[in-house]
């Protein structure tokens, strides 16, 4: 378990996180969210103890990173893919690291076949595709077979395999008992991984909560219909009220808030209207994070008309 309590880092006049709280659970895979600049990996160096907060505490099994004995066989940490010796192979910066903690060269070897390196192990680190280079820094995270793992960005420079083989394992690693603290910025991956979901912006936490319970509360459910009677369907669905919103995406077909899928086709079968199609489409994760972050985004980029 991971615990942030009121976390605050500064540099000089920049507030990079501002009283900061949140807890990651074990049995959970925990997506930490937020636009550059947001804080997340300043939290996350002052969980590992290499950034020193200015106020506030964060403890990961209830002590300080800096009191745990023996790191490697409690926390697995990616931070930064290329912090390795660039002239050294795979194979002798995983026994270098192994060799801090007494953890047997069977060990190097069986990370190494799981994070499907085995092929290069004996290249130098330095020579790695960014690919490559995250294998190997998630082979390092693994070394110790900790029960809690933080990784930044772990599936950056991934193929379609190995993005897949991430999002198994660490699901498959929540399911064991582990706490996992995964960032990323890809919403739909973290949309299939995550079963928590911490959304940080300029520093201060936006949204801490379930996945699903993050998009319902931050996106609408949309309805497509598609109907050669549309216009009449439409002032149908709208004479009760005003809560309903009727977007025309092109003749005879609209996108519709407000009402689910089986009222509007009830509705339209009471009526006789003909219902070509009739689709519910819910919010997605990006949605709820655009929502949420709006405001919060210290870089934005100019809008395309």
């Amino acid at each position: 378990m991971i615990v942030a309590e009121q976390l605050t880092k500064r540099y000089g006049d920049k507030t990079a996180v501002s009283q900061v709280s949140f807890t990651v659970q074990p049995g959970k895979v925990t997506g930490f969210l937020g636009p550059n600049g947001a804080g997340k990996s300043t939290t996350m160096r002052m969980i590992v103890g290499l950034d020193r907060p200015t106020a506030g505490t964060v403890t990961v099994n209830g002590r300080p990173y800096a009191d745990l004995r023996a790191p490697l066989t409690e926390v697995g940490v990616l931070l930064d893919a290329k912090a390795v010796h660039t002239g050294r192979s795979a194979r002798n910066h995983l026994r270098a690291m192994a060799a801090t903690h007494g953890i047997g060269r069977g060990r190097v070897d069986e990370v190494i076949e799981l994070t499907g390196i085995g092929s290069v192990a004996g290249k130098r680190a330095g020579k790695f595709s960014l690919g490559m280079g995250q294998r190997l820094g998630i082979a390092a995270a693994l070394l110790g077979d900790p029960q809690t793992l933080i990784l930044d960005e772990p599936v950056n420079g991934l193929d379609p395999e190995g993005v897949r083989w991430v999002r198994q394992f660490v699901r498959h690693l929540a399911s064991e008992g582990r706490t996992v603290l995964l960032s990323s910025h890809l919403m739909s991956e973290m949309a299939q991984t995550a079963d928590h979901v911490i959304v940080v912006g300029r520093g201060q936490v936006l949204a801490d909560a379930e996945l699903s319970h993050l998009v319902r509360s931050w996106t609408t459910n949309t309805v497509a219909v598609r109907s050669p009677r549309l216009t009449e369907l439409v002032a149908a669905i709208t004479a009760p009220g005003p809560e309903f919103t009727v977007t025309v995406t092109e003749p005879g077909a609209a996108e519709i808030t407000g009402i689910t899928a089986a009222s509007l086709g009830d509705l339209a079968a009471s009526l006789g209207i003909p219902v070509h199609e009739l689709t519910s489409r819910t919010g997605s994760l990006e949605e709820a994070y655009l929502a949420l972050t709006g405001e919060a985004v210290e870089y934005k980029s100019k809008e395309i008309a």
